[in-house]
């Protein structure tokens, strides 16, 4: 199902703010972190894919700068909210991917979003294209915003998505329960634990 050459994986937003202790963000999303081992579940299957020549990309948000907003019009509450506090600062730990997730050679590090899709406004969808995937396996943080957003264009896009629902974390399990019992059924082809997507990948992911 998962052929390495027309499939790529998606990481969202890696961030030490997001999935380090210590990060700003970390705190609101440690308890789903902790129960979902969602930290080791994303490297797990970070790790299959590139065992199975599966093409990585990672898809960032913007890293917060001084006078990003200045003179906009119109800032959402989520992005007013990131300002506040700064989190994925440029130029500091907290703006920089997790240890485990530093792309290696060849892998693809798409522009950032500045809100929530990982397509929107950004070249992930160009870049997709020119690897030539057509499925992708969706995993990273925040399961309710960038998550949902990024799997509900992939769909609108026409490629076949996989959720990876323990490779995820958010702000509380109300959020998660969202994306993976009602609002991803309707984007996400399939919508799997770690163990079964490894189970999928060529030579069983984990060999």
């Amino acid at each position: 199902m998962y052929e390495p050459a027309l499939t790529g994986l998606v990481i969202i937003d890696p961030y030490n703010d997001f999935i380090s202790e210590g990060g700003k963000l970390y705190g609101y999303c440690a308890e789903t972190i902790k129960a979902l081992d969602t930290v080791e579940h994303m490297k797990q299957v970070l790790a299959a894919c590139r065992k199975a020549g599966i093409q990585v990309f990672i898809a960032p948000h913007h890293r917060w700068r001084e006078g990003d907003f200045l003179r906009w019009k119109h800032v959402p509450p989520s992005q007013a909210a990131a300002a506040r506090i700064k989190s994925f600062a440029e130029g500091t730990w907290g703006g920089e991917f997790h240890p485990d997730f530093q792309p290696q050679e060849g892998e693809v590090v798409a522009s950032h979003h500045y809100l929530s899709s990982g397509f929107a406004n950004t070249d992930l969808d160009l870049m997709l294209h020119k690897h030539g995937v057509e499925k992708v396996i969706v995993i990273g943080l925040r399961a309710n915003t960038c998550i949902e957003s990024t799997v509900r264009n992939a769909a609108e896009l026409g490629y076949h998505v996989t959720l990876v629902k323990d490779a995820v974390a958010a702000f509380n399990f109300d959020e998660i329960r969202g994306l993976v019992e009602f609002n991803a059924p309707s984007y996400a082809s399939a919508i799997l634990s770690t163990e079964e997507l490894l189970a999928a990948l060529p030579g069983g992911g984990n060999e």
